[in-house]
């Protein structure tokens, strides 16, 4: 790993995309650029590249590190607890980085493969309720889609506003009490 003449100290891909989520959750995806980027890491701008193909490349490392962050729930847990924690840890993502979530959302391919961290949750739970195989995906959509629309409405205020600022967590616990009696429970 090469060391920049300007820092002193190696760059390491975790730094970077630290530093890209700081600037995201700052200016939006759209004010971040690889100058920017590495004027606050005090490198050349050309270092970059050896550790990210492009702009794109790192967007979508930057999501993929985010969602290995999560706290998701173990499965020791029981199916119905697994649910609630995996709905409030994709909440607090959204909350925690508004800027990237919003971004993930109207570019679908970041998060098409619909595998690892989430995802695996997600299906193990399923396979538990006793959703066939066949039904899988289908299934995990139309969750997906269900709690990411809420999570949307409440974000651009149409949940909760001008309420108690507790009715929007109260509205989000109705939303996964609805999922867990319509999975079974």
């Amino acid at each position: 790993m090469a060391v920049s003449a300007r820092r002193g100290t190696p760059l390491t891909p975790e730094e970077i995309y630290n530093m890209a989520l700081r600037l995201v959750d700052e200016v939006g995806v759209e004010g971040l650029s690889m100058r920017k980027l590495a004027a606050e890491l005090d490198v050349n701008p050309m270092s970059l590249y050896h550790h990210v193909e492009s702009k794109t490349a790192l967007i979508s490392q930057i999501c993929a590190s985010q969602g290995l962050r999560m706290e998701l729930p173990g499965e020791d847990l029981p199916w119905r607890e697994r649910v609630r924690l995996l709905a409030h840890a994709y909440r607090s993502l959204s909350r925690d980085h508004p800027n990237m979530w919003r971004y993930v959302h109207s570019h679908p391919e970041i998060i098409a493969s619909r595998t690892g961290g989430l995802w695996d949750v997600l299906f193990s739970i399923l396979v538990t309720v006793g959703v066939p195989e066949s039904e899988l995906r289908r299934t995990a959509d139309v969750l997906y889609g269900f709690v990411t629309g809420l999570v949307f409405a409440e974000s651009a205020g149409h949940i909760g506003q001008g309420q108690d600022p507790r009715e929007a967590d109260r509205t989000f616990e109705t939303a996964i009490d609805l999922i867990i009696r319509g999975l079974g429970g």
